[in-house]
């Protein structure tokens, strides 16, 4: 595994016990890429936060500037050379992710007219395929909303990554890895979230832009 990883075991030591699952995050979000997917992420509070934070290290440079391949590059020098290479020089390499908690129309929506603990599982059955991942937080590993979501994923064959405490909740018997915090209060468990991630998407930058 990568010096990045091996960092973060460093700077967090509580986080050892999870080490094994966070390798298994990893290598599915990196075989979900290979594969030509896409990651759909959901969580609540705090953790809905999270999905955004992650979209962004994921949808540019994070620690890496990302600069477009010359096959890309050729391709933005249909609108002539100086646009094309003002689109080429300020576009930067991604890994598609989509954050299911930004759609407040949608939801609002679907929460009024549907079912409030159905909203992500509704977004995971359109837009979900067999090459995708799907990432979830949750402090408690039972909400309802996102337990619905993995649920549908796992019919439709879209990979479930869990982020949880301790206890992992429902989520840990449902999802295909769980990476459980060992801590209880919602603080604690949220405050060691943000490096886990951090670090798997560095991880997932140093794969494919390196």
């Amino acid at each position: 595994m990568s010096e990045t990883f091996e960092r973060l075991m460093v700077k967090y030591p509580d986080l050892e016990p999870c080490r094994e699952s966070i390798k298994a995050a990893f290598e599915a979000m990196k075989l979900s890429y290979d594969r030509g997917g896409k990651m759909l992420l959901a969580g609540n509070g705090g953790s809905a936060a999270d999905c955004e934070h992650v979209v962004g290290e994921l949808m540019k440079g994070f620690m890496s500037p990302r600069k477009l391949p010359k096959e890309k590059r050729e391709l933005m020098m249909i609108h002539g050379e100086e646009q094309g290479r003002y689109l080429a020089d300020h576009l930067q390499g991604a890994l598609p992710a989509i954050s299911l908690v930004s759609h407040t129309a949608y939801a609002t929506a679907f929460n009024n007219d549907v079912a409030a603990d159905m909203v992500f599982a509704q977004q995971v059955y359109g837009y979900g395929r067999p090459e995708d991942t799907l990432v979830v937080f949750s402090t408690s590993g039972n909400s309802s909303n996102i337990v619905h979501a993995v649920q549908v994923a796992k019919a439709l064959g879209v990979t479930t990554i869990g982020l949880t405490g301790a206890g992992g909740g429902r989520l840990n018997e449902l999802c295909d890895v769980i990476v459980r915090v060992p801590y209880s209060s919602t603080p604690d468990i949220q405050e060691r979230h943000l490096p886990i991630y951090h670090v798997l998407c560095m991880m997932l930058e140093e794969a494919f832009f390196a």
